[in-house]
């Protein structure tokens, strides 16, 4: 390129970049809104703006417009919600650098830092980020709005929360917590007030939480959070502010902010990026003031894709799991309490047998991951669209495999086994303690024995243990009265178990992430004939253990064993089984 002023490179550039990009569109093939791609050209110019307008505009899937867009300026494109972030790449840009010329950093690789920004193209802004985290700067692409939501999120702290609450308690206008609810309604529209609740989202969703507790206590608030599995307790708050933070999630929910008597459940969604972020909220009175739990569910279409092969399943379950998942009739149950992730796991089957020759449905009660190639169905209890409704429904668009978010009652438990008798496979789930006890829960549901032993070919059951942190995981040797309890003493020797001695990866806690132990239950003839007797749990179970059965505990040590997570967390997630 001729030497040229810096305005003048940089407009010859951004032509260059957007013929490039118009030119990659007009080569999709049956692509047919190119004329409309150039309509937004005219409007919003050069700009990162233009590939958010044809993403608003569902001209094209976000990912593929990025990816066109990035290849146009032979840069990498970067989803910030589906990549990887270190805290030490974020701490190499100061927050308000951050916030002013929208720039993430990511991580560093060889001494590289890998940043974010809505403009890698700008050479002098990439120098200038390289100064200022003292190293080597590797520019990728990515949505000015989706950058600005990742710094949210992952610029917030702990600390920063303190002082926001502080900031608030000092406030005058939270002197009188007992005001009217007209007048509540209009403190919980305050900025600050806003501004907080959605720090301690952002703040949630940074550390992975899955629940959010929001509680009165006699002297003070408090907000916990459920992390791996397990609640912490993150800051303290005082009590004049309790009201104002419920009024405002009500409002967020729906819900009717004058009563505070009764419980109440509601739903509400935060724009985070180019994505919902949706969240499922309950409120219930106590001693000290009303109590609200927050369940984060997942970014609509962001839940995390696993493949069975990827789930860490032990051997000898998932071989014939994979087998079940291939049979063309029957149903298969999946197990275990909320947020065991069964959803997951039954996806990842799905995952399985999704080709283009199978008509694959599903009906859930959310749609947490999106799927390409299967119809996915929404119940919605406000126009009484029930499970059974839908399934009742699906059951004449020609389905080859169905699955049914939850089994709550006879009905819906009528249709699959009806569905699962007449050539169709079946996924669903229940909430039962262990897989046995799936059999037993759909014949108290009322479902007949005949309609149960023949229709049912598997029983997945599982938990989640908080997993122990990679950085700071470290080798130890139990005591012999620990090693007893879940070993026969002959032949014992001694056997190094593993424990996270707490660093700042996993905020001091030992445990990172979580990983799932199962028991599965295969259905032979044997049990069929039990299931058809309707004999006990324990002689399905003896009968099961003919053909490879063990308890959830058993795949549990052997997690412990591979230094997967601890003794502790086998101990809380599984019951102890008396011998009889």
């Amino acid at each position: 390129m001729p030497n040229l002023p810096n305005n003048a490179r940089v407009q010859t550039i951004h032509k260059v970049q957007n013929g490039a990009f118009l030119q990659s569109l007009r080569q999709i093939p049956h692509f047919e809104y190119a004329d409309e791609v150039e309509l937004l050209i005219g409007r919003y110019g050069d700009t990162p703006q233009l590939v958010q307008a044809v993403v608003d505009d569902k001209l094209l899937p976000k990912d593929h417009a990025c990816r066109y867009w990035a290849d146009a300026m032979n840069v990498a494109y970067v989803d910030p919600f589906a990549s990887v972030i270190t805290e030490e790449a974020v701490g190499k840009i100061p927050v308000e650098i951050a916030r002013k010329i929208k720039a993430l950093g990511l991580y560093v690789v060889d001494g590289v830092l890998t940043v974010a920004i809505a403009t890698p193209s700008d050479a002098d802004l990439v120098r200038r980020l390289s100064q200022i985290a003292q190293m080597p700067v590797s520019p990728v692409f990515a949505l000015p709005r989706e950058i600005e939501d990742a710094i949210a999120v992952h610029y917030c702290t702990e600390k920063g929360l303190e002082e926001s609450l502080g900031e608030l308690e000092r406030s005058t206008l939270f002197e009188k917590p007992e005001m009217a609810g007209d007048k509540l309604a209009l403190l919980a529209e305050d900025t600050a007030l806003i501004q907080v609740l959605d720090e301690i989202i952002y703040f949630a969703m940074r550390e992975r939480a899955t629940d959010i507790h929001v509680e009165a206590q006699e002297t003070q608030c408090r907000i916990r959070f459920r992390i791996d599995g397990n609640l912490r307790e993150i800051l303290s708050y005082s009590r004049k502010l309790h009201r104002a933070f419920l009024t405002r999630i009500k409002i967020l929910s729906n819900l009717n902010i004058a009563e505070s008597r009764f419980p109440q459940d509601g739903r509400f969604s935060m724009q985070v990026g180019s994505q919902l972020a949706n969240f499922r909220v309950s409120t219930m009175p106590a001693s000290h003031g009303e109590k609200a739990a927050i369940r984060i569910l997942a970014m609509a279409g962001k839940k995390t894709m696993f493949t069975l092969d990827k789930m860490v399943i032990s051997q000898t379950i998932l071989q014939p799991f994979k087998r079940l998942v291939q049979n063309p009739s029957g149903i298969i149950f999946v197990t275990g309490p909320t947020g065991s992730g069964k959803t997951t796991t039954l996806y990842a089957a799905l995952n399985e047998i999704n080709t283009p020759d199978r008509n694959i449905s599903t009906i859930e009660d959310p749609v947490e991951i999106q799927m390409a190639g299967v119809t996915q169905t929404q119940v919605n209890s406000n126009i009484d669209l029930k499970f059974s409704t839908v399934l009742r429904s699906l059951m004449r668009q020609d389905p080859d495999v169905i699955l049914v978010g939850e089994i709550r009652d006879l009905e819906t438990a009528k249709i699959a086994t009806e569905a699962a008798l007449t050539g169709h496979i079946v996924f669903a789930t229940l909430h039962t303690n262990t897989a046995p006890q799936a059999i037993i829960r759909l014949l108290e549901i009322g479902v007949e024995s005949y309609m149960v032993a023949p229709s049912i070919i598997g029983v997945l059951s599982q938990r989640l243990a908080a997993r122990i942190c990679d950085v700071c995981k470290e080798t130890y040797f139990p005591s012999r009265e620990t090693l007893q309890r879940y070993f026969q003493d002959e032949g014992l020797t001694d056997v190094p178990f593993f424990r996270g001695r707490g660093c700042a990866a996993c905020r001091n806690t030992g445990y990172k992430g979580r990983v799932a132990f199962h028991e599965l239950v295969l259905i032979t003839e044997e049990i069929r004939t039990l299931i058809s007797q309707g004999r006990s749990v324990q002689e399905i179970s003896q009968a099961a253990a003919k053909v490879g059965y063990k308890p959830l505990r058993y795949d549990g040590l052997k997690k412990v064993l591979l230094g997967l997570t601890t003794i502790e967390e086998i101990e809380q997630n599984t019951s102890f089984e008396w011998a009889t």
